[in-house]
């Protein structure tokens, strides 16, 4: 089962967490030939952290309260340094 997964470590200070994937999944999204399992990995985790808080301010019901506002545009500024595009130019979902 080893070859078959791959284990990539968080961490943050002296805080950390494992994730362990299936090789094959990694290998299916990756985009360039050379991108490493934790680049992969983090690019996923960006999308999914951008799509977390794009649902929280565009989506959710009432108010979204200013500090949430301003997390959302950091988040998708970081975003952008990422990937070189917008997440609506990315997903196709834009506001």
């Amino acid at each position: 089962m080893a070859d078959d997964t791959v284990t990539l470590t968080i961490e943050q200070g002296d805080e950390r967490d494992e994730i362990t994937v299936p090789t094959a999944l990694v290998d299916m999204l990756r985009e360039e030939g050379d991108e490493s399992a934790a680049e992969v990995v983090g690019d996923v985790a960006m999308i999914g952290l951008a799509q977390r808080i794009h649902g929280a301010v565009h989506h959710g019901q009432g108010e979204t309260p200013e500090e949430i506002e301003q997390l959302d545009d950091l988040t998708m500024e970081l975003f952008e340094e990422r990937f070189g595009a917008t997440f609506g130019e990315m997903t196709g979902h834009d506001h």
